[in-house]
């Protein structure tokens, strides 16, 4: 089973085994918990599951996330009401190949102001064969009326001792590259997983936070990798403000490229690559 790859978040996936096991899957689900919990890994096999295929490949396989407005790529990202109007669309039609279609809406914090009003009489009045998956941060970051009508499924943050090991190996190949070329690159990121290919972003999306903080000034005790505040200092120094930030923005392109199922090895060489040249 697709989710038996998640390992950490034991509650979260036992709630979803007994929902396929007793086919009572709800309509609608809210995936609640921190950045870095694996809420889009694990919304990703439970689709797998829900669709008895690979989710990234399937016709009925839908994911939503946040974009800036069409007259402005620089502007403030959104999910706003026309991508709304255009799940509802979706979710109308028949599924292309299975028994349901599934539509996962990323940082659904993110709706503006008249997107959870209008999305609310899907939620009420949900399409049959339909499954919704919100992915928030927390409970209370959209309007109780949508919340009510989710199955709330809450992912607690990762181990700290597994998550710094994993920042720690995203942060020795970002050395290796910068000290040995694009050979090293090549060879370390071989046959490329796309779940390493997400794991590493994220590690390089915390290290570009911790480099601005520390460019800014901070103290050392609000990096997620407070050990290394003095390196992260030296590093920063080498950056500037305007060189992080596009850092941090390459790194969420990254992310919603593998959700777009864009390859994992182009993917991650990108953010490396611009990471070892501080690019800007």
């Amino acid at each position: 089973m697709a989710l038996e790859r998640i390992l950490d978040q034991p509650r979260a996936v036992d709630l979803l085994r007994r929902a396929l096991a007793s086919d009572r899957v709800a309509h609608a689900y809210a995936f609640v918990g921190p950045t870095g919990a694996g809420r889009m890994t694990t919304a990703l096999a439970f689709a797998e599951e829900l669709l008895e295929s690979p989710s990234r490949q399937h016709p009925d396989m839908h994911v939503i996330v946040p974009t800036p407005p069409e007259s402005n790529p620089r502007g403030a990202r959104a999910i706003r009401i026309g991508a709304i109007r255009e799940l509802e669309r979706q979710a109308s039609l028949r599924p292309a190949m299975g028994r349901r279609k599934v539509f996962v809406l990323d940082e659904a914090e993110r709706m503006t102001a008249e997107t959870p009003q209008a999305f609310l009489k899907t939620l009420e009045e949900p399409p049959a064969a339909t499954v919704i998956i919100l992915i928030l941060l927390r409970a209370r970051a959209v309007p109780a009326t949508l919340l009510s009508r989710c199955q709330v499924v809450r992912f607690g943050a990762r181990d700290d001792a597994g998550a710094a090991t994993a920042r720690a190996g995203a942060l020795e190949l970002l050395a290796e590259v910068r000290a040995q070329g694009v050979e090293a690159l090549f060879r370390r990121t071989d046959h490329l997983e796309r779940e390493k290919a997400e794991a590493l972003v994220d590690a390089y999306w915390l290290f570009c936070r911790d480099l601005l903080l520390a460019k800014s000034g901070a103290p050392g005790a609000l990096l997620v990798d407070a050990g290394r505040a003095a390196e992260l200092a030296r590093e920063a120094e080498g950056w500037t403000i305007d060189q992080i930030l596009s850092a941090v923005d390459g790194c969420r392109q990254a992310r919603e490229a593998l959700l777009r199922n864009v390859a994992p090895r182009l993917t991650l060489e990108i953010v490396l690559s611009r990471l070892a040249l501080r690019a800007a």
